[in-house]
């Protein structure tokens, strides 16, 4: 156990020689010597800790120096590298996972404490910016520093592809992937102990809610960034952009471009990037239900916080931005939150659903969903809707809610359920929607004779009809 130990710290030493010995050419951007000396880095790390069957976990300062490359940003080769590794580590070596007991078969939550985090966050809302900063290494990612990095992507975004072809930016949103990777890792097993005991402790401790409990941020603005720069990023790889620049092709042949092996990699890191926001946004909605029951059960005190829900800040933005509700409901692809924002969307334009009386196996939302599609029965009720909205919203709407709806009911097939009754609950519940998801578009049809129906119109309208003549 002695001689592992030794081992550990010489390679801690000898690759840490290695930063150390080309640190008088780290400030020459094209200094190769500098740069090879961080790959053979990256690969002594690799091979030591991620290669073996039981590797060795890396030292808190290697982890660090991987994180600081990743920050540089010196090259593309440097920074997919030292991306893949740091991921690679935290899959391997999780700080935080869920440890079952072999003696009573109970499940306990393992903190590995002395594990290196590129987070300082506190739950001490009231210490002062000073004390934080005295307190925090450098180079690490505080609340605010956080917020400055999603800035930087978000104003990005307003440029055009080729003066995103840099690989400060693409080593940016990278390195907010990574970021949201160990927020993922450290708030998974943390909820799931949540659900099954109750204790809001186990989500009180957790890197997301002390980051959005930091009174050194404005949380409604760091949401906002989340969702107008998702829509924005969505446009490039899904081809929406009306900039001549913005497709593979155009990109590699532009005359500004001078890496093309960045302009290749942009597209794609793009579109992770608005994954790896998703990603937030539906952790910061989880947590958000779980912090409400939490409340309900008295369990919430001062230094929890109080910020309002993610998901009615959303409403609010889609309501007064309405020209971004088609990227955000393109990209954003969770069935169970969609169908809850766009069935809290339209209820602000139509009567409220009937309260329900029997509980079939899906959600609160799919019933109040039913209620929405039975406002459309009568056209003078549809056309009262299509007066506040219009038709092209109401049936973008309509049918991103259905598909939503059917996804989730694929999620959970009715060979799964616990009993015949329940199967044919769901299934009626399903022929049922597509029924009135028809009807509703007949109806919308009558109320505008000029309507055009869109292409998601129709695949909503087959999948509706393929299920009903299956029924």
């Amino acid at each position: 156990m002695e001689k592992r130990k030794i081992n550990r710290g010489c390679m801690e030493a000898n690759t840490l020689a290695i930063i150390d010995s080309s640190a008088e050419f780290y400030n020459h951007k094209d200094s190769q010597e500098a740069k090879d000396d961080r790959i053979d880095f990256l690969e002594a790390v690799r091979t030591t800790s991620i290669v073996p069957e039981h590797g060795t976990p890396p030292t808190k300062k290697m982890v660090e120096a991987v994180f600081q490359i990743l920050k540089a940003g010196e090259s593309l080769e440097l920074i997919m590298s030292s991306y893949e590794l740091l991921n690679e580590i935290e899959n391997r070596f999780p700080r935080v996972y869920i440890s079952e007991s072999s003696g009573n078969g109970s499940r306990e939550l393992v903190v590995v404490k002395e594990a290196w985090l590129p987070f300082v966050v506190s739950l001490d809302v009231m210490s002062s910016e000073k004390e934080t900063k005295r307190r925090n290494p450098p180079g690490l990612f505080d609340p605010n520093g956080f917020h400055e990095l999603l800035l930087g992507i978000a104003e990005m975004t307003y440029k055009t592809i080729s003066q995103r072809l840099d690989t400060k930016f693409l080593g940016n949103m990278l390195l907010f992937q990574y970021l949201v990777n160990v927020l993922e890792g450290d708030f998974v097993p943390r909820i799931n102990m949540y659900k099954e005991s109750l204790n809001w402790n186990f989500l009180r401790e957790c890197l997301l809610n002390m980051l959005l409990v930091s009174r050194r941020i404005n949380y409604k603005v760091l949401m906002k960034d989340c969702l107008f720069t998702i829509c924005s990023l969505c446009q490039d790889y899904a081809g929406n952009r009306n900039e001549s620049d913005c497709s593979k092709t155009s990109i590699e042949k532009s005359p500004e471009n001078h890496n093309t092996d960045v302009a290749i990699a942009l597209l794609e890191v793009q579109r992770t990037t608005c994954m790896a926001m998703q990603k937030f946004m539906i952790m910061i909605m989880e947590l958000d239900e779980s912090k409400q029951q939490a409340s309900m059960l008295g369990q919430i005190n001062r230094s929890d916080g109080a910020r309002t829900q993610l998901v009615e800040i959303i409403l609010d933005e889609l309501t007064y931005y309405r020209k971004v509700l088609p990227q955000f409901l393109q990209v954003f692809n969770d069935p169970k939150r969609k169908l809850e924002i766009i069935v809290q969307y339209l209820l602000k334009y139509t009567s409220k659903p009937s309260v329900r009386t029997r509980r079939s196996n899906g959600s609160s939302e799919d019933s109040s969903f039913l209620g929405i599609l039975k406002s459309f029965t009568e056209i003078s009720s549809t056309k009262n809707i299509i007066k506040k909205l219009n038709v092209e919203v109401v049936q973008l709407l309509l049918a991103h809610a259905f598909l939503a709806y059917t996804s989730m009911s694929s999620q959970q097939p009715l060979s799964s359920m616990p009993n015949c009754n329940e199967a044919v609950i769901a299934s009626s519940s399903l022929v049922e929607i597509s029924k009135n998801v028809a009807a509703a578009f007949n109806s919308l049809r009558k109320a505008d004779e000029k309507i055009q129906i869109s292409s998601l119109g129709k695949e909503a309208l087959f999948t509706a009809a393929m299920i009903i003549s299956t029924s």
